[in-house]
C-alpha cells in the first residue's frame, strides 16, 4: 500500500487511478480530479482546495479533513464512501453516490448538495444551503441542524431523528417519510407527497401538510400552522391549537383546539373527516 505524507499534490488528475492508499496530512491543491478512478483510500487529517477531487472513486475513508470552497462539486459518482469529522465550506457536494455516511460534518455552504445518492447515513450534520437532498433514497438521519429552504425534495425511504430543519417547502414530492422528536419550521410542509409521519414532532408552517396522501402525526404540535391539511388523507392527533383547517379529503383531525374549519370546496364533504376538538374558539 501506498502511503503518502505531508505532501502537496498540484495538477490536473495528479493521482488518478490510485488504489490502495494512504494519506496522511496531505494538500490536494490547484489542480482538477487529483483522485479520480481511485479505489481503497484512507485520507486523514487532509485538505482538499479544489474542484473534483473525489469522482468515480470505491471504498474510500476520509477523516478530521477539510473541503475548501474551491473544492466545489468534490465528491460525485462514489460508492462506499465514509467521511467522518470535517469541514465541507465547498457547495455541490455528493451526486450520485451510494453507500455514503456522514458523521460530525459541518457544511456551511451547502447549496445543491447531496442529490441523487442512495443509501445515506448522517449523524451530527449541521448544515446551510437551499436543496439539500433532493431526489435521495434510503436515508437514515440523525441530529440534522439545517437551515435551508426546499429540502429533501423528492426524496423516498427517508427517518430524521432529533433534528432542527428552518426549511420552507421541505419534503415535497416526497414518499415514505418518518420524522422522530424533531422541530420544523417552514411553510408549505409536505406537498404532493405520500406516506408521511411525523412522531412528537413540533411544526410550524402556514399551509403545512397539504396534498399528501396518508399523513400521520402523533403526538406533535402545530405552532402558528393556518389552512393545514388541504386535499389530503390524515390520521392527526395534535397536541396544540390548529389555527385552521381547510379542506381535508377525509380521516381523522383530533387536536386541544381549531381556530377555524373550513370547508369551502363542494367536493370535499365535511362528513368524510372526523374532527375530534377539546374546546372550540371562534375567530
Amino acid at each position: 500500500m501506498q502511503k503518502y505524507r505531508e505532501q502537496r499534490f498540484t495538477g490536473e488528475r495528479a493521482l488518478f487511478g490510485s488504489d490502495g492508499a494512504e494519506f496522511w496530512y496531505c494538500t490536494f491543491a490547484d489542480g482538477e480530479s487529483p483522485l479520480k478512478e481511485s479505489a481503497n483510500l484512507l485520507i486523514q487529517n487532509s485538505l482538499f482546495q479544489w474542484k473534483y477531487p473525489l469522482w468515480y472513486c470505491q471504498n474510500v475513508v476520509v477523516e478530521d479533513s477539510t473541503w475548501f470552497e474551491m473544492a466545489r462539486a468534490g465528491v460525485w459518482y462514489t460508492n462506499h464512501i465514509q467521511i467522518r469529522n470535517a469541514l465541507i465550506e465547498a457547495p455541490k457536494n455528493f451526486r450520485r453516490c451510494s453507500g455514503l455516511v456522514l458523521e460530525n460534518v459541518n457544511l456551511p455552504n451547502a447549496a445543491e448538495t447531496l442529490w441523487n445518492c442512495n443509501k445515506v447515513t448522517m449523524k451530527h450534520i449541521t448544515a446551510k444551503g437551499d436543496y439539500l437532498g433532493m431526489g435521495c433514497s434510503d436515508m437514515e438521519i440523525e441530529d440534522l441542524q439545517l437551515a435551508g429552504n426546499y429540502a429533501f425534495d423528492g426524496v423516498k425511504n427517508l427517518t430524521i431523528r432529533n433534528s432542527k430543519l428552518l426549511t420552507k417547502d421541505a419534503f415535497w414530492n416526497c414518499e415514505n417519510v418518518t420524522v422522530y422528536d424533531s422541530f420544523i419550521s417552514g411553510e408549505y410542509f409536505g406537498w404532493n407527497s405520500k406516506n408521511v409521519t411525523l412522531i412528537n414532532c413540533t411544526v410550524e408552517s402556514e399551509q403545512g401538510m397539504c396534498y399528501i396522501e396518508n399523513l400521520v402525526m402523533k403526538n406533535c404540535r402545530l405552532l402558528n400552522t393556518n389552512l393545514a391539511f388541504e386535499y389530503s388523507t390524515v390520521d392527526v392527533k395534535i397536541d396544540s391549537h390548529i389555527d385552521s383547517v381547510k379542506n381535508p379529503i377525509s380521516g381523522r383531525i383530533c387536536a386541544r383546539g381549531i381556530g377555524e374549519v373550513i370547508f369551502d370546496n363542494p367536493e370535499m364533504k365535511r362528513e368524510n373527516t372526523e374532527i375530534t376538538i377539546l374546546y372550540t374558539e371562534s375567530n
